[in-house]
This record gives C-alpha cells, structure tokens and sequence, in this order.
C-alpha cells in the first residue's frame, strides 16, 4: 500500500464550552476538549474502573461558529478528523509541543439546550395526558377510547 491514513473517529463529552480565536481577514478557529472513556473491570478485583482520555479538538471558520452557538460543556458529540501536531516559542523561550484532533465532520449527538427542551416539553405533555378528572369529553361512557 502505497498511501498512508490520517483518520480519527470520537465520541464524547465536551469539557468546556468552545473558545473562540479570531484572526485578521476573517478567519476563526475554535477549541475545545473532548473527553473520551473506557470502562472495563479489573479481574483480580472485580472493581469497576473507568479511564477518561482527553482530546484537544480544533474546527475552523463557519464550523467554528456553529460549534460555539450550539455546544456547551457536557454536550455530547461526534466528531472526526485528523491528529495534528505541532510547536511553539513560549514567551520564556521554551519549546512546546501539542497534539490536536483537526475536526472535517462533526454531528451533534446531544446538547443541554435540545436535552432541556425535550425534557420540558415532554413534561408538559405527560402532565396533560395524566388529567384524570376530566371527562371523556364528546365519547360516551361505555365506549372505549382505543
């Protein structure tokens, strides 16, 4: 195989809301960090034990601003990309190093805002089809509703 794949798959929870850096001529990027866990037992002590991996997450542009409208902390999303890393001069002379998930494809799985709505609204109609005083309006007695 001649080719090579730079290819990254993620489902998680965002960590933070996304932050915004904006730049001369318009561009932006957004960040934000993505938490990935695995859970598995430990067999010698049969305790549950749950790994958090987090992921440094980058999207561009338009991308950017709709992630930062719609996402919040504890959102949960599908995202995919490519791994990307690179260097820095810090301001004390040091050389940093980073390793970023440069997002292509993102899908929102669930946001609190869709969560709370969906919840509200669900609610509502709960508390309208469980008015049991009321009478079968227009229906008469023996007949069944179903």
């Amino acid at each position: 195989m001649n080719g090579t794949l730079n290819k990254v798959m993620l489902i998680g929870h965002l960590g933070d809301d996304v932050k915004m850096h904006y730049f001369d001529g318009g561009n932006c990027i957004g960040r934000f960090q993505l938490a990935t866990n695995e859970v598995y037992i430990n067999k010698t002590t049969n305790e549950k034990i749950t790994s958090t991996e987090w992921h440094n997450l980058v999207v561009r542009n338009k991308a950017a601003e709709i992630c930062e409208k719609y996402l919040s902390k504890g959102d949960k999303i599908y995202v995919e990309g490519r791994i990307k890393s690179r260097q820095w001069q810090a301001e004390d002379g040091t050389t940093k190093y980073t390793t970023e998930i440069q997002v292509t494809e993102f899908t929102f799985l669930t946001t609190k805002k869709e969560t709370a709505n969906h919840r509200q609204s669900h609610e509502q109609e709960a508390a309208k089809s469980t008015n049991f005083d009321a009478p079968n309006e227009g229906l008469p007695i023996n007949d069944l509703p179903f």
